[in-house]
């Protein structure tokens, strides 16, 4: 948990629990699993346990609906950075209920709940057909088959805000079919990025490019993360060696591995930070 959340895209983070499992190629060199065992915790795997907290972790976020409250003002909470709320495991039911009301009970919190495993959503949450107006869901596509496989069970439900994350971004994807498709709900808001760490793997400009121009053409929110660990090197202002690297069906570019902060999060000359509008008049 961390008030006053480093993640550019929200303002906390809190985790029910911590733990979860690998379901896609996006976890591969899942940062949380890597964390956790730098804490000493053996929590990732379908057979390991997970770990919980007590009362005073849980009464966190109800310190920051007054806060917020106090100043007028709306909050996100990123629920959860360690962990997957619609993982399928009896030991999480428990927990999960408490956190429908710790949500219902922090209105001026808006509940970021990304996950992996949107086919579980209809089964596991409370409510049906009326959500809370502070719950924004989404779920990670860091590809094409992965969008295809996982949209339809994001967009059929009323949340306030629907969003997806395409971090890390894996392949091009196109979400053009998906903006105002005919029986679903709008996709609200699009978080990109490429993948940090030792073993990240290179995203190809184009495929970012391409997302954020399908958002321009539908009005959506965009949001560009960051580069990760690979960026292009023509947008360094120093010289660094760089590597020609090639991709399956897309043109090799010459990139730089070099860290987060050196390679920033600037795409076509501009810092991408938009939210969605309905959050935009809330936060205004």
């Amino acid at each position: 948990m961390a008030k006053h959340s480093p993640i550019e895209w929200t303002h906390h983070t809190f985790n029910p629990w911590w733990g979860c499992s690998k379901v896609s190629a996006a976890c591969n060199n899942c940062y949380a699993e890597a964390w956790a065992k730098r804490m000493g915790e053996n929590v990732w795997g379908q057979s390991a346990p997970r770990r919980f907290f007590g009362d005073a972790h849980w009464k966190e976020p109800l310190s920051w609906n007054e806060e917020a409250d106090s100043a007028g003002r709306r909050e996100r909470v990123f629920c959860a950075s360690m962990a997957d709320v619609f993982e399928r495991r009896a030991d999480l039911n428990a927990e999960r209920a408490r956190l429908w009301e710790l949500i219902e009970a922090t209105p001026c919190l808006d509940w970021l709940l990304l996950t992996k495993r949107p086919q579980n959503i209809e089964n596991m949450v409370p409510w049906d057909g009326k959500w809370p107006a502070n719950v924004w869901l989404g779920t990670t596509v860091e590809n094409k088959f992965m969008a295809e496989k996982r949209l339809p069970d994001l967009l059929k439900h009323p949340a306030a805000v629907r969003f997806l994350s395409c971090e890390p971004l894996l392949g091009p994807i196109d979400l053009r079919p998906w903006m105002r498709k005919k029986g679903y709900k709008s996709i609200d808001w699009v978080i990109a990025g490429g993948e940090s760490g030792h073993h990240a793997r290179p995203m190809h400009p184009d495929w970012a490019k391409d997302l954020l121009n399908q958002c321009k053409d539908f009005d959506v929110a965009f949001h560009f993360k960051q580069w990760g660990h690979w960026v292009p090197a023509e947008l360094l202002k120093e010289t660094v060696p760089g590597n020609l690297v090639k991709f399956q069906d897309a043109e090799p570019v010459l990139m730089a591995r070099v860290d987060k902060k050196t390679a920033g999060r600037i795409l076509e000359g501009v810092t991408w930070d938009g939210i969605p509008r309905v959050a935009a008049a809330l936060h205004a």
